[in-house]
């Protein structure tokens, strides 16, 4: 599935990037949205990107987190796996824009792509799942999963407050947070797997 999703946001963002016209009207206006009910917007914006650089990293980590997530969904998960892979995936593409729909309401020049929120949720589902993993920040320096989660969480929330660049920040931040909290709504119980894996560290 991680390969599937892979593939369909690199085919719709190269469109995009070869007709502008898919950029403004896909993308992720939350003036656009709520004035004049384009509610494609808030699943659409997801499978677009600004350029090749943002696409690649996004996609990067998704390959990466993806297929380790998925393997976890299909030992936990069994015959639902890929149904609650799409679920999360979809899910967080959504739930990360919903602060921006709220704060940009009124901001019609407001826009954003990108999977970014989606691969957030991604990469957190799979450190709930193995929290003392090392993930390789930078792809060389190893770090316990927790750790590399509250050093994402404080900084996304601190530059979203900050808001002194182009990154959806608040996107990664809501994402990372659904991500994590995904597997405890399917299936309450592993939320004492994941605590019995910190007590360990």
């Amino acid at each position: 599935m991680t390969i599937i999703i892979i593939a369909i946001t690199v085919l719709i963002s190269y469109a995009a990037f070869n007709k502008v016209e898919l950029l403004y009207k896909y993308q992720f206006n939350a003036y656009q949205i709520l004035k004049r009910n384009e509610w494609y917007r808030i699943f659409t914006y997801g499978f677009l990107h600004a350029n090749w650089d943002h696409l690649l990293v996004n996609m990067v980590v998704l390959f990466f987190f993806g297929r380790v997530l998925e393997t976890y969904f299909n030992y936990y998960f069994g015959a639902m796996a890929v149904v609650y892979f799409l679920l999360l995936y979809v899910g967080a593409i959504v739930f990360s824009t919903l602060y921006d729909l709220r704060k940009h309401r009124e901001h019609y020049h407001y826009n954003a792509v990108g999977a970014s929120g989606a691969t957030s949720a991604v990469v957190f589902a799979a450190i709930f799942f193995a929290p003392l993993e090392n993930i390789y920040f930078m792809f060389f320096i190893p770090i316990p999963g927790i750790i590399f989660a509250l050093g994402y969480l404080y900084y996304s929330y601190y530059m979203s407050k900050k808001n002194i660049d182009n990154i959806g920040h608040s996107a990664h931040l809501y994402g990372a947070l659904f991500g994590f909290l995904f597997p405890i709504l399917i299936k309450p119980q592993l939320f004492s797997l994941f605590l019995q894996q910190i007590l360990n560290f």
